[in-house]
């Protein structure tokens, strides 16, 4: 057995960019991959989660831990369908199971509900055995794999959400706020982290066009002005509109860049980026 350590950097595969209307591109969720295994974030709003994690070479076998942000169509029901997909295979022995959802309350309720009512009545009895619903709380911290993951209270203003602190094995911090705009709730996780992942509905001079305020959500420009204030390493823009994808990158890029000096990335559907300094 070698003693050298594992050096592999985690990384993250998006598997969708786009806020909940979107058509050109799949509602916002990813995979975060660490050394030794990862955490699929939200699942979209379909079965479409099934189709980007095929294409991002993302076996299923290998997922056996999924964080649900909160209970908006395009965040919990590709959630249902990662359910429907996988306590089959358990079943079958192509899992070797448990698959775990972490999630709030509000979205345990959700899922338990909607499995209820839309999936095999098989698979809704194998709830506790090989699909384990783990609601957690504000602050909680848990081990998932080799990360230390903590998860939090955004204070959103419309319904019950968690973001995430994900302490990697080589020590970096990388934060997800979620789908909505910053509270200083979320300081203690979001200050001096070297990956912030934040929602960037549309640039600020379209601001008029998609109405991101009225909506609880932020623009390119409000998420480079938070990352500068919060002393971030790396900022990752994502959630937004979807109308103008082939030049999305440098624009909202550009934006945020009239205030925060570190690098950006706002990635397309199925790009991955390691998670290095």
């Amino acid at each position: 057995m070698s003693l050298t350590p594992d050096t592999t950097p985690a990384r993250v595969t998006m598997l969708g960019t786009g806020n909940a209307m979107c058509v050109n591109c799949y509602n916002t969720c990813f995979y975060l991959h660490s050394p030794k295994g990862g955490m699929l974030v939200d699942g979209g709003g379909g079965n479409g989660i099934l189709q980007q994690l095929i294409r991002a070479k993302i076996p299923f076998e290998n997922i056996r831990h999924m964080f649900v942000t909160h209970s908006h169509t395009d965040h919990i029901l590709g959630a249902v369908w990662m359910m429907r997909k996988i306590s089959p295979m358990i079943f079958k022995g192509k899992h070797k199971g448990p698959f775990t959802i972490y999630c709030n309350d509000v979205v345990k309720h959700a899922l338990y509900t909607m499995g209820d009512l839309m999936i095999p009545r098989k698979i809704f009895d194998s709830i506790g055995q090989t699909i384990i619903l783990r609601e957690v709380h504000d602050g909680e911290q848990l081990d998932i794999d080799d990360m230390r993951v903590t998860f939090f209270d955004i204070a959103s203003t419309k319904v019950k959400q968690y973001g995430f602190e994900a302490k990697l094995p080589d020590g970096q911090r990388l934060v997800c706020l979620g789908d909505e705009p910053y509270s200083m709730q979320s300081e203690p996780y979001a200050r001096d982290c070297d990956w912030l992942m934040c929602e960037a509905f549309c640039l600020y001079k379209d601001r008029f066009v998609f109405n991101p305020y009225e909506k609880s959500h932020s623009t390119a420009l409000d998420a480079g002005m938070l990352a500068q204030e919060l002393g971030v390493k790396h900022l990752v823009l994502y959630h937004t509109e979807d109308t103008h994808l082939d030049t999305r990158a440098a624009t909202y890029a550009a934006e945020a860049a009239q205030y925060y000096r570190g690098p950006i990335l706002v990635p397309n559907d199925l790009e991955s980026f390691d998670l290095a300094d």
